[in-house]
């Protein structure tokens, strides 16, 4: 046991040796305004200055260890039970990667699973499929209609197309179409999508209830367009004829064999009555194409030349007629 000293002071536990406070417990000096031991931890007396609270740990750096170790399993706070911003960075030096990397590392995360999200939904609602649009084969003819075992039209258009150069006037009745029988407008439409745009068709049909074969070449929609446009812009213009092809009447008689347009109307002065065609005339032929729809009578007038000669078959009183007209031009 220490010699214990003598003390004077104002609180307990305190003394004066030759002007100096030492430890009652262990005798150690302390400063004047100090009320705590730092050697022992021998708490001197509250006074009005203010003492650091030391910790007294157990002997031993196993023994530090596992007193902070329980501090960090027990969640108790202190300065030492949070890691500090060294720390991280010391981690993240053992892994080689700088901030900024690790800033892109996450960005990259952020948009895959943005990604994966948006397949996800694009597998459970695909968008509808966009296809281009293909040409179609066409024909050449206007107003396909079933008649009589096949099909017909109105007027091979345009001039210049298919059908024209293959010979087809509107009236004939095709029966067979590339090697297949045909009996309903669809058929033939079906066929034309099928058929390659440029592929050499074979084409029966029937004129007058006689059987003729013919063969076409197919175009594309923007052949026809171009054939139309080339035809529409002619220099020399349109020419006219001098009826109304409204006011005609279509002639099918198989027992007297008549076949043709009678015209029922004819513009007084015109080219047509100028040149001795007169109502009720049964036009058969003109310019040497067989004419059986009022449509085809009317794409034969237009596409002939302003002021050329045409010469005109008609059947008047049981007589057949060859007239020449000279056409005028549509202004």
């Amino acid at each position: 046991m220490q010699p214990q000293p003598k003390f004077s002071g104002s609180g307990p536990g305190s003394g004066d040796q030759g002007g100096a406070i030492v430890c009652t417990q262990c005798g150690a000096p302390m400063p004047a305004e100090m009320r705590f031991c730092r050697s022992c931890g021998n708490r001197l007396g509250e006074g009005p200055a203010e003492y650091t609270e030391t910790v007294r740990l157990p002997h031993g750096a196993g023994a530090v260890n596992a007193h902070f170790g329980a501090q960090y399993a027990s969640g108790v706070g202190g300065p030492m039970s949070r890691p500090n911003a060294s720390d991280h960075l010391r981690r993240h030096r053992r892994l080689g990667l700088s901030g900024m990397t690790w800033m892109w590392i996450v960005l990259g995360l952020f948009f895959a699973s943005g990604g994966g999200l948006s397949m996800l939904r694009l597998g459970h609602n695909p968008p509808p499929a966009v296809t281009a649009p293909s040409s179609r084969s066409y024909l050449g003819v206007n107003g396909l209609k079933a008649d009589d075992g096949g099909v017909t039209f109105d007027v091979a258009s345009p001039a210049g197309g298919p059908a024209d150069k293959a010979g087809l006037v509107g009236g004939d009745i095709i029966t067979s179409f590339d090697g297949h029988p045909v009996r309903k407008e669809g058929e033939v439409t079906d066929l034309l999508r099928k058929i390659p745009v440029g592929k050499r068709v074979e084409v029966i049909y029937t004129r007058d209830g006689n059987f003729h074969n013919t063969q076409l070449i197919t175009v594309s929609d923007d052949e026809m367009n171009q054939i139309r446009e080339a035809f529409d812009n002619r220099p020399e213009g349109k020419a006219v004829f001098g009826f109304e092809s409204n006011r005609t009447t279509r002639i099918i008689n198989p027992i007297t064999r008549t076949y043709g347009v009678q015209i029922d109307w004819v513009d007084p002065n015109g080219p047509a009555d100028l040149f001795g065609i007169k109502e009720g005339d049964i036009i058969t032929d003109f310019d040497k194409v067989p004419i059986r729809t009022s449509d085809e009578l009317l794409s034969r007038v237009r596409r002939a030349t302003p002021k050329s000669l045409v010469e005109v078959v008609v059947l008047r009183a049981g007589q057949v007629l060859k007239i020449p007209v000279t056409m005028g031009r549509a202004r």
